[in-house]
């Protein structure tokens, strides 16, 4: 299959750059380590070569422009479509918080909070992949966002959650702003991914300077 863009297909595209370092596999079919996250996908986007892969214990998540089949040996467990958005730009905004870069000392709170709120997936090691910054009450962790997929000149925004005793009060938008615009000062265009049904999230999104850029199709797989 012909990349026109690296977004076009971003986790074989992580795979191959910003995640090299950390994938299993061969030119036919990689995956992320399991430790840090269940992304995978094949050279060609095909299934069958993700059949040669040991999955961990989320699975396989696959982000293709359409859903795949399950390989030998998997079923598909869930299929869903995601808008993939970009930014240049973020727009203007102060944070009214104090937001702390997070450690590993953190990390059993933010694999909590993760797991409370689900942000997408977020594995015992997830919080390596970059540095998440998070708000803390009393000690206590309550939001966080952070990044994930790398991919050369691109970085995604991702494991943005909000305990839920703490919404409404503009932490996701704050933290998303201060991770965008670090992204952006490295030079690199900033991306997400949201599942395409959830307006609310879409219009935070877009209220930030994130563009609409292209559909994607999230499919789950797990061993049979």
């Amino acid at each position: 299959m012909t990349i026109s863009h690296p977004l076009d297909r971003p986790v074989w595209s992580a795979l191959t750059s910003g995640w090299a370092h950390l994938a299993h596999g061969d030119d036919r079919a990689r995956q992320l380590d399991p430790a840090f996250g269940p992304f995978a996908d094949s050279f060609d986007g095909s299934p069958e070569p993700l059949a040669d892969l040991t999955p961990g214990p989320d699975g396989f998540w696959v982000l293709e422009r359409a859903a795949i089949s399950a390989p030998a040996g998997f079923e598909v467990v869930k299929v869903a479509l995601c808008h993939q958005m970009i930014a240049t730009h973020i727009t203007p905004g102060g944070e009214d918080f104090e937001a702390g870069q997070l450690t590993h000392a953190d990390a059993t709170e933010m694999l909590a909070l993760a797991r409370l709120t689900q942000p997408g997936p977020f594995a015992e090691r997830t919080h390596e992949l970059s540095a998440f910054i998070g708000i803390k009450h009393d000690g206590r962790l309550v939001a966080m966002a952070g990044e994930r997929m790398k991919i050369d000149g691109f970085s995604e925004v991702s494991g943005v959650c909000t305990h839920p005793d703490f919404r409404g009060r503009g932490y996701a938008a704050g933290l998303m702003r201060l991770v965008a615009r670090r992204i952006l000062a490295r030079g690199e265009t900033a991306f997400l991914h949201t599942y395409a049904d959830n307006q609310v999230a879409i219009d935070l999104y877009q209220s930030l300077g994130f563009t609409y850029r292209a559909a994607l199709t999230a499919t789950v797989l797990r061993p049979v």
